[in-house]
């Protein structure tokens, strides 16, 4: 497998180009367009009409083999797709069936499918007059977990992976004026998937995320890194391609406010590197998320959007933002809005979430535990929160399994390509609560080289698995050597002890390196009440977090948190009927809205929290 390295060497470029297609052949995520909804696009969201194929029927024949592979090409929905062909199957008819709205998870829209896992399949009519002298994509922000699409009845291609988004390119397969698109999405889990089977969080199904027909000109720009170099405070540096032309042309990169127009000349490939130096920039920090307008212009394509620039590093045991010492007061969350359950439909549902962040006093959110959507991301660089993003390397990944690990890293790439302009992007992480042994070891340790070969501006983390001995706790992970931070999960007084033994911990952590605890947390059911001993009472959860704090503060080289978690969420895992009722309940917010007494512990120890500031 070749490094993903974006450099004007032709050796590269090939290896990187047979890369995206080793990807798109098995499935995985394949490139696709940076800043799309920038682009010239139709909507593909809204309702769209649906059927529950629990046996498949739709995509196999009852000897089990896929009819897309037979070489009539005839049999399950193909033969109702096909608009000439009589020979239609009574079981399957969309036109009679119900609708779901995209985006939007099958779970949360039909009382049917709560604890669905399995297939259904989806259709959108839609009407457009193609142009010969543009490029046509149909792109998915993401759909989970495993996507077969097809245009006007013929197979486009699969995708495998539940948050990354991925595209087709459709560019002549087109009808002028009536067209459809279905989709047969599986969310089955599976052993050796990413994330695998076990998972603490709802296996939402279903198009999660928006769809568009993207039209772009023959020769437009595909990608884009415009980003301070690394511990460079004076200097842009990044790169363009362009798609479309084999022969040199002439890109400018305009920043008006800073009075910067700057041009560049690819190489064959449509490829250059960009180095701008600069002066008198407003660094973006949580306190100030100044963003600015950039310019990317190519001999036939134009696109802008809003950037902000900022460098982060560590020093032993400190974090540095644009040169002075930060301490992350954060608090993780999930892609879920419990007012009205599901994934998140709109940029109003994340808008209420990060809301919610801001009021709790924070400068930095946990976006666990897997890519969450690019509009999450936008809104962070608009608010100023610092972000932890993470791929879906959970707990008991195939370790050993080759094609799971490219999976983990096919996603990795796809979230890194996506948000590498975000300057709220502060941390990659590789991963969550993964067991110690050998084979992980190697699988995770080539997901931390596959990042810095990626980025090497940003921080990379995961939630190191720690040691107990009664009260004293190790860290000691070896795949910290590898990692900028020291971060790891650590649930004493809930899992471990009692809340009111919490101040008995010591802490033996064993890297010169920034502490950032990932995780910690205890549930409390909204408006239940006793005293602090009274398990499930907001009063137990209100003691957990003041002993905690109190407890963290004496760690050597604390320097962040991400409390698990803001608001409670569905899960599986979680069926006590009286308390739980399949809802994990350590948020400091209820499904409800409510705001629980830990809320208050958690805002007033942010308000109060200093960190002396160090140039």
């Amino acid at each position: 497998m070749s490094k993903f390295m974006f450099t004007t060497n032709s050796k590269n470029i090939v290896l990187v180009l047979l890369t995206f297609l080793f990807f798109q052949n098995n499935g995985f995520s394949q490139k696709t367009i940076q800043n799309v909804f920038s682009r010239e696009h139709l909507s593909l969201n809204g309702p769209w009409k649906y059927i529950i194929d629990p046996y498949q029927m739709g995509y196999l024949d009852y000897r089990q083999k896929p009819f897309d592979e037979s070489k009539s090409g005839k049999g399950g929905f193909y033969d109702n797709l096909n608009p000439t062909d009589k020979r239609q199957r009574v079981e399957y008819n969309f036109d009679f069936e119900p609708s779901l709205q995209v985006p939007g998870d099958w779970n949360s829209q039909d009382e049917r499918l709560l604890f669905y896992e399995g297939t259904l399949w989806y259709k959108k009519d839609f009407i457009i007059a193609p142009k010969s002298d543009r490029n046509y994509f149909l792109y998915f922000a993401a759909v989970n977990y495993q996507a077969h699409v097809y245009l006007n009845g013929k197979k486009l291609g699969t995708h495998k992976g539940g948050f990354t988004p991925f595209q087709f390119d459709v560019t002549g397969k087109l009808n002028n004026g009536k067209n459809f698109v279905v989709v047969m999405v599986d969310n089955t889990r599976y052993k050796d998937e990413v994330p695998t089977i076990n998972t603490d969080w709802w296996n939402y199904g279903g198009i999660t995320r928006d769809v568009a027909l993207v039209s772009t000109p023959t020769s437009y720009i595909e990608d884009y890194k415009i980003q301070l170099g690394k511990d460079n405070k004076d200097r842009i540096q990044g790169f363009v391609q362009i798609k479309g032309n084999d022969k040199k042309e002439k890109v400018i990169i305009e920043i008006p406010e800073l009075k910067i127009k700057s041009s560049f000349t690819t190489d064959e490939n449509g490829y250059v590197n960009i180095n701008i130096p600069v002066k008198k920039i407003q660094y973006w920090s949580p306190e100030n998320p100044k963003l600015y307008e950039v310019i990317v212009t190519s001999n036939t394509d134009k696109i802008s959007e809003k950037i902000g620039f900022r460098i982060i590093k560590t020093v032993n045991k400190d974090i540095f933002l644009n040169g002075k010492s930060i301490f992350l007061k954060g608090i993780s969350i999930h892609d879920e809005n419990p007012l009205v359950g599901g994934r998140f439909r709109s940029e109003g549902d994340m808008r209420m979430m990060l809301n919610w962040v801001k009021e709790l006093g924070c400068n930095y959110v946990r976006l666990a535990h897997y890519t969450h959507n690019e509009t999450m991301l936008r809104l962070a660089d608009e608010i100023g929160l610092l972000v932890w993003a993470e791929v879906p390397v959970y707990w008991t990944i195939s370790w050993s399994n080759p094609e799971t690990y490219k999976n983990a890293e096919s996603q990795l790439f796809v979230a890194i390509e996506r948000d590498k302009n975000r300057a709220c992007v502060a941390i990659w992480s590789i991963g969550n609560e993964t067991p110690v042994n050998t084979e992980r070891n190697v699988f995770m340790g080539k997901l931390v080289d596959k990042v810095r070969s990626l980025d090497d501006t940003r921080l990379v983390a995961a939630a190191l698995e720690i040691e107990r001995d009664g009260y004293n706790v190790t860290v000691e992970d070896p795949l910290g050597e590898k990692l900028d931070l020291a971060s790891f999960n650590e649930y004493g007084g809930w899992y471990w002890s009692e809340p009111k033994e919490l101040p008995k911990y010591k802490f033996d952590i064993k890297f010169n390196k920034p502490v950032v605890i990932s995780e910690f947390g205890a549930g409390a059911l909204a408006g239940f009440h006793g005293d602090n001993d009274t398990m499930w009472s907001e009063e137990f959860q209100e003691l957990f977090y003041i002993n905690q704090l109190e407890m963290l503060e004496k760690i050597d080289g604390l320097r962040g948190m991400t409390p698990w978690i803001l608001v409670d969420f569905k899960s599986p895992r979680r069926q006590n009927p009286v308390y739980q009722n399949f809802w994990n309940r350590k948020g400091l917010i209820s499904e409800t809205g409510k705001k629980k007494k830990a809320f208050y512990v958690l805002q007033n120890y942010y308000k109060n929290k200093t960190l002396k500031e160090t140039n």
